[in-house]
């Protein structure tokens, strides 16, 4: 007897239909698995055999039982597959009689029969409904989070009987209550409420780096911020992503689907609405930054910072292979991991943000308003080398920031008079970039700059003459171009002129900017 169920498997964050289909027949007793199952999937055989037989039903041992997940030729790894597997034999075998066409299962299995939470269930339910399913089965702490996926059935069951019940349309059983997903992450999930609580009213004066911190938030612009220790660095980026916008539905989703892969969401989560804020120290790993891990691949830190905000405090403390992995998500907003044949894809679409120290013990100011630097220029030099790089040149926006003097005393804007301004200039990015595939400023290709929405020429003489002088590169150029386009939108006028594209060189080279450009733009 022959029988079949469909559940999903991810690669990355991309989900993949698996077909399981289980073959009950006369031949040599065994119980074969095929199609590229991982260590966890080839142990579900002996997971499902206890939670049949503890279950009340009885596992053939006078058949030979073949269980295909197809298609056999794609890599299959996690838990989720227990109940797919265990509920298609007992159809196979003829202990259950139900038609499972409809049906896609996800969830593990206990020795008992009880249903554990797996991670990763939201992508796993986007991937099916992409792909026509309209019927589907999770564990019950878990229905909170498919449920976020509109037009779909969605069935929590706490354990194998109850699964049954429900598919054979007999009255469910009473069941344990399952377990959630228990992960030190979720902590990190928990503290985007403080970040989002600071105000930027509390910073005083620092117009200049205030005005770097709003075109960044406007266009989604990399950001650099040098300066001495206690000048206000870390206090600005923290409240970066307070003046984003709200995530759309369909960006919720995308940010939503990555914190589930990484065991974020605490039960009974709703989809996060507001940009992610994530600040890991710079001791840091490759893997726990950029992703991946032993026998899991799992997304890191610039993932679960998509369509947010990446911050790497002490940036030049980062290890040498953390720095240059970064040009990939910097230049594309994705990270690709290899192993062998298999490849995962996250995204990775964040601003990130860069502060630095101006040396080792961080006194080291122009301005002597702190306690001389012991450092030697030898020091200093390689201290500053990471900040002269390739991936430093991948950042849109640098700013040294100064302690504040006397005449700094008082506070600026609030978070949401900026947040304002920033939310028309984003309005309209998206009414000129509608026909697009791109979002905002920051992703539109030198290329496409060029050819849709080019400089005045007399604005594109002054990009040029600094690429000829040296001052910026070809990739700083285009930087330029978006950063000037993204001045042009908080201004509100249809292209950029002259002076904002100066305003735009100022702020990709560091330069001092002009107080007219500054109030020209904060006064739409």
């Amino acid at each position: 007897m022959y029988a079949s169920v469909q559940t999903v498997t991810l690669s990355g964050a991309v989900g993949h239909l698996i077909d399981v289909q289980v073959d009950v027949s006369d031949g040599l007793v065994a119980t074969a698995m095929v199609g590229r199952p991982d260590a966890v999937i080839s142990e579900s055989r002996d997971r499902c055999r206890s939670a049949i037989i503890n279950s009340g039903h009885r596992w053939t041992n006078t058949k030979r039982v073949t269980i295909l997940l197809s298609p056999a030729d794609l890599p299959k790894r996690g838990p989720h597959f227990d109940l797919a597997i265990a509920l298609a034999l007992l159809v196979a075998q003829g202990s259950v009689r139900a038609n499972l066409r409809d049906w896609l299962l996800i969830g593990e299995l206990s020795l008992d029969g009880r249903v554990r939470a797996v991670p990763g269930v939201l992508p796993m339910v986007l991937a099916a409904s992409k792909r026509g399913v309209r019927r589907v089965v999770v564990p019950d702490s878990q229905v909170a989070e498919a449920a976020m996926v509109p037009g779909l059935e969605v069935y929590g069951v706490r354990s194998l009987p109850q699964l049954i019940a429900l598919v054979t349309g007999e009255e469910i059983p009473d069941a344990p209550e399952v377990a959630p997903l228990t992960n030190t992450a979720l902590l990190t999930w928990r503290g985007q409420d403080r970040i989002h609580s600071v105000d930027l009213a509390d910073v005083l004066g620092m117009a200049d780096a205030r005005f770097a911190l709003e075109v960044a938030a406007a266009g989604g612009h990399h950001l650099l911020l040098s300066g001495p220790k206690g000048a206000g660095k870390t206090t600005l980026a923290e409240r970066l992503p307070g003046l984003l916008p709200d995530l759309s539905v369909a960006e919720s989703l995308e940010v939503t689907a990555v914190h589930s892969l990484a065991g974020m969401l605490p039960p009974g989560a709703h989809m996060v609405r507001r940009p992610p804020f994530s600040a890991p120290h710079h001791s840091a790993t490759r893997t726990s930054l950029l992703g991946g891990g032993q026998g899991k691949v799992a997304p890191g830190q610039v993932s679960k910072a998509h369509l947010g905000v990446l911050f790497l405090d002490e940036f030049p403390l980062f290890s040498n292979d953390i720095v240059e992995a970064l040009r990939e998500p910097l230049e594309n907003g994705d990270v690709t991991i290899a192993r062998g044949e298999e490849t995962a894809t996250y995204p990775a679409r964040c601003m990130v943000v860069l502060a630095a120290n101006p040396c080792p013990c961080g006194f080291y100011t122009a301005s002597q308003m702190l306690p001389g630097c012991e450092c030697s220029e030898r020091v200093r030099r390689e201290y500053r080398r990471k900040l002269t790089g390739p991936v430093v040149d991948r950042i849109d926006i640098t700013r040294h920031v100064e302690p504040r003097g006397l005449a700094d005393i008082f506070p600026g804007e609030s978070t949401n008079d900026v947040r304002e301004r920033v939310l028309a200039a984003r309005e309209r990015q998206a009414y000129r970039l509608v026909d697009t595939p791109w979002r905002l400023n920051s992703s539109v290709p030198g290329p496409a700059l060029r050819a849709r929405w080019a400089l005045p020429e007399e604005a594109q003489a002054l990009v040029d003459t600094a690429n000829f002088a040296g001052r910026i590169t070809n990739r700083g150029a285009v930087r330029v171009h978006r950063l000037a386009w993204t001045l042009a939108d908080l201004a509100g006028i249809d292209s950029p002129d002259v002076p904002l594209v100066k305003a735009a060189l100022a702020l990709r080279t560091g330069d001092g900017l002009s107080l007219d450009v500054v109030q020209r733009a904060v006064s739409q």
